[in-house]
């Protein structure tokens, strides 16, 4: 397995961010037969959104191969999008990611971290499962509202669940 680098992103890095998803949802695209999947959100819009951005990559400084999207909510923290480089997966880089996620977070005084994913799809809820992540249901605002979103919006190519990772007992901060 590589070494990942994981640090905050920079402005060069968040031209990088709609690519790599980008090429991430095709794998989406492909499982649930779906034509003209919705393009990601530039980088930069994601950066003016309260929260953290982390990015990885095979050593410190080089190219980002993925990243992390964190937004501050209230009650903890959720990570709203983790996307790594189809070319670059099954090497750590989610993993480390998402190890990375959890100590900021709990630097930043989170308790927890949510987030909204596909049950069914083996690098989703499993791949989360297996970072510690258990499904709970949403018990705030803004999570009700995201179900209330995502359904809206018709997310319907698989059934979603929502996760969370307890951060008050963990060894993460």
């Amino acid at each position: 397995m590589v070494k990942t680098s994981v640090r905050r992103a920079t402005d060069e890095d968040l031209v990088l961010l709609q690519e790599i998803e980008d090429e991430a949802d095709e794998l989406f695209a492909s499982i649930f037969s779906i034509s003209g999947w919705r393009p990601a959100p530039p980088g930069i819009e994601r950066s003016q959104q309260p929260g953290f951005i982390l990015v990885a990559s095979d050593k410190p400084g080089s190219e980002p191969v993925g990243f992390a999207h964190v937004l501050g909510i209230p009650g903890g923290d959720h990570l709203e999008q983790l996307s790594v480089s189809p070319s670059m997966t099954r090497r750590g880089h989610g993993r480390g990611l998402v190890e990375a996620v959890k100590g900021e977070s709990g630097r930043r005084g989170c308790n927890r971290i949510t987030l909204r994913t596909y049950a069914d799809v083996p690098w989703n809820a499993p791949f989360y499962a297996s970072c510690g992540f258990v499904e709970c249901a949403p018990d705030t605002d803004f999570l009700r509202d995201l179900l209330n979103a995502e359904q809206q919006r018709g997310l319907k190519y698989g059934r979603r669940v929502q996760m969370g990772f307890d951060l008050s007992d963990s060894q993460s901060r």
